[in-house]
């Protein structure tokens, strides 16, 4: 018998459906009701043929039978149905008006579940059927077939939500955090490369954990035990071919009816996202010292001016220790002196190479604490001349007890490089009022609250921390427009007619890289002031 099959009513008077649907209606059972009007046309439904010949594969739930019908009498389509290894374990209650003795014992003797003789009213033919336990076997079956539907829709969404973790490379876990006990998805064992055959335990997961991430892992698991609190953490797998797999495990807590904590996740692969992440950073990178060339290629002239002063010193001092040592009485001082700046040139020239060289070298970034302050003074020293020739004046407010900073050096030493020369290139315009450039470095404090006495804010002062280096560079130019301010920081924009617009937009990547920030804003009466803070390396350590 099909569990997900309706009832078959065979009966071929209308009246006599009727009574049987009104009885059945009470039960919340009409819905599920074939109607046959004659014996053929009930052999076609449980053959399915004729009218029938598309209706989904199985028998009916229950068979409720007329003995005399047209066509195919009753007793006909019963011995056909007990007689089918197919069919005859379908449920049969006769419902005829014929109280034939030889009907009821053929009946029973072809494995009828129950005999009711018509007419019957309502209410007898439900007592009739619930001293049968017909009505118990109609119930059941109907249970049958709703739970059949939802082993089916069961069966269907976990296909689906399968398929979807396959295609996404999301697994899920359930984990049992009193007893230690692991349940994975099949893409969970796909992501760790386990069989499925392998139950999953702690140990397996730092096992297949990178060495240099298991002690992360073990602290979000001791953090689960103890301080019940939910995760979302990033780490790594070795597998066991040597490859390196990317993860993001999030996973959600909650007590169960007996008590016990447990824990329902997902498992995120994504190793592909990471390594577009990474391919992204090397572009940038690229971009980055590409336009850092070109930036330095811009003031070569300045550059050989800083080496060309140290070399024509030495020149002079060399043919100058020369002279006094070829005089009749050689003068050992001046020429011991004579050296000693030769040496203090060669050193300066060196360091203009060396400072020129880093921005031209191709290398990693490297985090390594600085002070701002000898950064910022080694920028100036290759930007010296072209301030000079641009006839700039420059002013520097560089704090002395500046704390450290954690960043790259040529980076860092790039981002300066580039404020510096876009506001001497902005004032090259300018025809009326003086050419100025300030660069300021001071200490930031987090946002404090205004207080309207002076000794509170005293007491403010004296006990906020500094979190924050800020490093302004302020020019006299023509400024922008405050409707462009937000488009100045875009990829190819650009105020100037041979610019290439990537100069500010790989220095704010720069700086937010490090940590911080870099905006622009308009000076005052005119020109343009553009700042970046840059988080100290106390604060770096704290977060």
């Amino acid at each position: 018998m099909s569990a997900s099959g309706p009832i078959l009513l065979v009966e071929d008077d209308p009246n006599d459906v009727e009574l049987t649907l009104t009885a059945l209606e009470d039960y919340h059972l009409a819905n599920d009701v074939v109607v046959a009007g004659d014996g053929a046309e009930a052999l076609d439904y449980l053959y399915r043929r004729g009218a029938f010949a598309s209706r989904a594969n199985g028998g009916p739930a229950v068979m409720l039978l007329d003995l005399n019908l047209p066509k195919v009498n009753g007793l006909e389509v019963l011995q056909q149905v007990k007689a089918d290894e197919s069919l005859r374990m379908i449920p049969v209650v006769v419902l005829t008006s014929s109280s034939e003795e030889r009907d009821m014992v053929a009946s029973y003797r072809l494995g009828v579940s129950a005999f009711v003789v018509k007419p019957v009213d309502f209410r007898d033919f439900v007592d009739t059927i619930r001293e049968l336990g017909v009505l118990r076997a109609l119930r059941e079956a109907k249970e049958r077939a709703n739970l059949a539907k939802a082993q089916e829709a069961l069966r269907r969404s976990e296909a689906y939500s399968a398929e979807a973790q396959k295609l996404s490379h999301t697994g899920s876990f359930g984990w049992e955090v009193s007893s230690g006990k692991i349940y994975w998805s099949e893409e969970t064992f796909r992501i760790f490369e386990c069989d499925v055959s392998i139950e999953p335990t702690l140990d397996l997961i730092l096992q297949r954990t990178h060495p240099e991430d298991r002690a992360l892992v073990r602290e979000v698991l001791d953090h689960v035990t103890h301080a019940r609190k939910d995760f979302d953490v990033e780490h790594r797998l070795l597998m066991p071919d040597g490859s390196v797999r990317y993860l993001r495990v999030v996973g959600r807590l909650s007590v169960n009816e007996s008590g016990s904590l447990e824990c329902v996740g997902a498992v995120a692969d994504i190793t592909e996202r990471e390594r577009a992440e990474l391919k992204m950073r090397q572009m940038h990178a690229e971009l980055a010292h590409m336009t850092r060339v070109m930036t330095v290629g811009e003031m070569t002239a300045s550059i050989a001016h800083e080496i060309s002063q140290p070399l024509a010193a030495i020149v002079t001092n060399g043919n100058a220790g020369l002279r006094w040592l070829s005089a009749d009485s050689p003068d050992l001082e001046q020429t011991s002196q004579a050296i000693r700046r030769i040496i203090r040139d060669g050193k300066r020239a060196s360091e203009v190479v060396s400072r020129t060289g880093a921005l031209f070298k191709k290398a990693p970034a490297m985090q390594e604490p600085l002070e701002i302050n000898e950064v910022i003074q080694e920028v100036l020293t290759l930007t010296q001349n072209e301030v000079q020739g641009n006839g700039v004046l420059l002013r520097t407010r560089l704090a002395s007890d500046l704390p450290l900073v954690m960043g790259d050096r040529v980076q860092l030493q790039q981002v300066i490089l580039n404020l510096i020369l876009n506001a001497i290139q902005a004032m090259d315009g300018v025809t009326e009022g003086s050419r100025e450039l300030e660069l300021i470095s001071e200490k930031a404090y987090p946002s404090r609250r205004e207080s309207k006495a002076e000794n509170s804010e005293k007491t403010d002062l004296a006990s906020a921390r500094c979190t924050e280096v800020l490093i302004t560079a302020r020019d006299s130019g023509p400024g922008f427009d405050s409707e462009n301010i937000d488009r100045l920081f875009n990829a190819f924009y650009t105020t100037k007619p041979h610019g290439l617009g990537m100069g500010l937009s790989i220095s704010r990547s720069i700086i937010e890289a490090h940590g911080g920030r870099l905006w622009a804003k308009a000076n005052s009466p005119r020109g343009a002031v553009f700042q970046f803070a840059l988080p100290t390396r106390a604060a770096d350590s704290a977060s």
